[in-house]
């Protein structure tokens, strides 16, 4: 397996390179390099942008909007966009229901959501875990009745990011209670608009509101928005998941952090000398560097399977589980860098001034919050914990 880039692959880089300098607004990338707090209008004006050059969907098929590129490229493209501070796609309608509307939807759900989706005229939110459905999601208890034309939904959904912002929801309830309780479970499309729906924030430890509640009363939904088969869902639910897995890896964004962290370490100083000298301090980074070296050929490697036509299985876990954990350290690294300057600011509790004035260097301030967000990379999307289950079982047959 080469896994040089050929000429080809350097003049798409050099292309993908020339389009991030000239469309990325410089005041969202500073945003994104020094962790400060992005808004919806920030995303949409990139992703927007991405769909103007035809670029806001590389792993979709050409006919439905996708650029035909090789996982290779899409790599490229996702390395560049990441060095430079581009915003990440949300995922949530490009990569995951997209994908699942694409192989398993009825051709009008294609003509109406894939546009929408793609223009980001519709944003969209996932409704699958609930109060003690998570990493178990087969025990979830939202239920849909169907009555006539209808299906009446009601349930609690949980930890359901940006659902204040979304448009719509993609949801898995359950239509059944016989057989297996996987059996039983189906695929929804829910406007969010619809009456019966309240979204309540959850203000996480960061401070921030990214995530949610969803109560859903009497909702009524069209048996039209059922997407596949009843009692499907839990097949549609796997196909997305292991597309969302790889895709939590996440090793160009570590790349750009990785070299944030340098940068860093190289402006505080300790004893006099610049924290980087120090032999220690220097070890830790070196050792977080030489994991993602190797999640990043891992993942090379994976990407040349697809290429191939074997679309990523049970390694998707290992590089969710792996990926998170380079996440995690490099937050760990940044906050052990600056030590106290990092202390998050409360103004609930100290009002607009901390400690009488803020100091220290402003990157510092967001790396509180950073860490404490990044805690959850090891959960969502299946828990760390179950995807050494799920490596154990079906990679080492224990």
């Amino acid at each position: 397996m080469d896994l040089n880039y050929t000429p080809e692959e350097l003049a798409f880089r050099d292309e993908v390179r020339a389009f991030v300098r000239d469309k990325l607004p410089p005041q969202i990338a500073r945003k994104v390099i020094e962790h400060k707090r992005l808004v919806k209008d920030d995303w949409v004006t990139w992703q927007k942008a991405l769909h103007a050059q035809g670029w806001i969907a590389p792993g979709w098929p050409r006919e439905y909007g996708g650029t035909g590129w090789t996982p290779v490229q899409r790599h490229i493209f996702e390395e560049e966009c990441a060095a430079a501070g581009a915003p990440r796609v949300i995922a949530f309608g490009v990569d995951m229901v997209g994908p699942v509307i694409i192989a398993f939807g009825h051709p009008w759900q294609k003509e109406r959501y894939l546009p929408r989706i793609l223009s980001s005229e519709d944003w969209w939110c996932q409704g699958y875990s609930e109060p003690g459905s998570g990493s178990d999601l087969a025990s979830l208890k939202t239920r849909a009745e169907r009555k006539g034309d209808h299906y009446i939904v009601n349930g609690q959904k949980t930890w359901t990011t940006l659902a204040q912002y979304a448009d719509m929801m993609f949801c898995l309830v359950r239509t059944s209670t016989e057989g297996k309780k996987q059996d039983g479970i189906s695929f929804l499309l829910i406007d969010m608009k619809t009456p019966g729906i309240t979204v309540r924030p959850i203000i996480t430890l960061d401070g921030e509101h990214e995530v949610n509640e969803v109560w859903l009363e009497n909702v009524e939904v069209p048996v039209e928005n059922l997407v596949g088969e009843e009692g499907r869902g839990w097949t549609y639910a796997k196909f997305l998941l292991s597309h969302e897995r790889t895709g939590i890896a996440g090793v160009s964004r570590s790349k750009r952090e990785l070299a944030f962290l340098k940068h860093i370490a190289a402006e505080q100083t300790q004893r006099g000398r610049p924290l980087i000298e120090n032999p220690r301090f220097r070890d830790k980074i070196s050792r977080v560097e030489i994991d993602l070296m190797a999640l990043e050929i891992t993942v090379l490697r994976v990407l040349a399977a697809d290429r191939h036509g074997r679309p990523p299985g049970p390694e998707a876990s290992i590089l969710k589980i792996k990926g998170t954990e380079i996440q995690q350290a490099l937050t760990e690294l940044m906050m052990e860098a600056v030590g106290p300057w990092a202390l998050p600011h409360l103004p609930d509790s100290w009002g607009d001034h901390w400690l009488g004035e803020r100091v220290g260097p402003e990157y510092a301030a967001p790396l509180a919050a950073q860490y404490l967000n990044f805690r959850k990379v090891s959960i969502y999307g299946g828990s760390n914990e179950i995807q050494r289950n799920i490596v154990s079982q079906m990679i080492l047959g224990l």
